[in-house]
């Protein structure tokens, strides 16, 4: 079974044509492997799929642009990773 980041590189190497080889766990979707907002939309969806999750782009964005939060806790691939398996966690009751 593919881990949470090799699955992920996967998913950003084919929708945005990156070579697997350049995306690492330390890289920036945006900043390093310049991935444009609608490629990334297109991430995002493809992730939310694979991990039967949906993320939480929009919160990230906004806790972001209000100082709430660093854009590297969300959009680099060793913390977005962290992210995706935080909400595929089971739920404790």
């Amino acid at each position: 079974m593919a881990s949470t980041f090799e699955t992920v590189a996967g998913i950003i190497s084919s929708a945005s044509d990156i070579p697997l080889e350049r995306i690492t766990p330390d890289s920036h979707v945006m900043k390093d492997l310049e991935v444009d907002s609608l490629s990334f939309l297109d991430i995002t969806f493809e992730i939310d799929q694979k991990f039967g999750i949906q993320l939480p782009v929009e919160e990230w964005l906004a806790a972001v642009n209000e100082g709430k939060a660093n854009g590297e806790d969300y959009f680099v691939l060793r913390n977005l990773c962290m992210q995706i398996d935080g909400l595929r966690a089971p739920v404790a009751v």
